[in-house]
């Protein structure tokens, strides 16, 4: 019994590259569709750093909201440079072929700036709430030491969120199925083709998906609630336009940010449907570091000012 299983265990332990299947196996559609995120990802790149280089090149946007944005940028331009390169190449490639290797290291840095945003997205929040509901005092509380830390404690938490995961990805083995539905290396498509049980592996996913996302979520709607209720309080049309001018753009690109990610992770069942559902995926990986530029930028007039003002001392 036991040579029956280490043989089992040695043949589990073969398969060490997967085939991901793309978006499409319908050759009409690809040449359409690599131009289109091509265009996409080239934007995204332009727009993001773009982004962070005014940033830093204005002293008037050296302030945290800013600083909190421009690490936005940076986490949206690392998050699609994780996915868009290797999903262009299998367009056309022969082989869609991922090692075993590159397959977890491209999860680790997925985990990574997914959950990096979403504590991102939470401090920008309760940056709002200070600037709106204690501007007397947000220069004592919102200081670049207490920046500095939550900056920090962001990207260790994806870090280490992301090290989890992969431990526990050591676990499974892989043997009936190379074939990965997807178009990068993802937790639920991995799980699916395992050999090994992967009920803990789902209900690592669950319990600190859910936990990060619910934090952060009730973090931006508190904090909003609270902007909300000092906004009114004041009765001031001025100040209720300023208000929602500023956190409108934050309030949208969470919303279209956290959207997929509960649909995909915390919500029940996601594991054993038949068919992936790219879409959400597609939505979150590739769209939203493509919006967020746009959405931040359009909507503020000190990003657009300083826009103009570099373009003027360019021309």
């Amino acid at each position: 019994m036991q040579s029956i299983n280490d043989m089992e265990t040695k043949n589990a332990t073969e398969l060490t590259e997967f085939i991901l299947t793309g978006l499409t196996h319908q050759p009409e559609w690809q040449i359409p569709l690599f131009l289109l995120f091509l265009m996409i990802y080239l934007i995204t790149i332009v727009g993001n750093l773009g982004l962070i280089a005014l940033i830093c090149n204005d002293p008037q946007l050296h302030i945290p909201m800013y600083l909190f944005l421009g690490n936005l940028a940076f986490v949206d331009t690392w998050f699609s440079s994780t996915v868009t390169p290797k999903m262009l190449l299998n367009f056309f490639a022969m082989s869609k072929m991922i090692s075993l290797s590159e397959c977890k290291i491209q999860f680790f840095s997925f985990v990574i700036c997914v959950t990096t945003e979403c504590f991102l997205l939470a401090t920008m929040a309760y940056d709002r709430y200070v600037a709106i509901c204690k501007p007397l005092i947000y220069p004592m509380i919102m200081t670049n030491r207490l920046c500095i830390w939550l900056l920090v404690l962001s990207y260790f938490g994806g870090l280490l969120h992301a090290t989890l995961h992969n431990v526990f990805l050591l676990r499974l083995t892989f043997c009936n199925s190379n074939i990965v539905h997807h178009f990068y290396c993802d937790i639920i498509p991995l799980l699916k083709i395992s050999c090994t049980d992967p009920s803990i592996n789902m209900l690592i996913v669950f319990i600190f998906a859910g936990s990060i996302q619910a934090f952060t979520i009730s973090i931006v709607l508190t904090s909003y609630a609270l902007v909300l209720c000092t906004v009114l309080k004041k009765k001031s049309v001025q100040g209720i336009r300023k208000a929602f001018s500023t956190c409108g753009a934050h309030l949208l690109s969470v919303c279209l940010y956290y959207g997929p990610l509960l649909f995909m992770y915390v919500l029940p069942g996601s594991l054993q449907e038949n068919d992936q559902d790219m879409m959400d995926s597609l939505f979150y990986t590739v769209i939203i570091p493509f919006l967020n530029p746009i959405i931040y930028s359009l909507r503020n007039k000190k990003v657009i000012n300083s826009l103009a003002k570099m373009l003027k001392r360019n021309a």
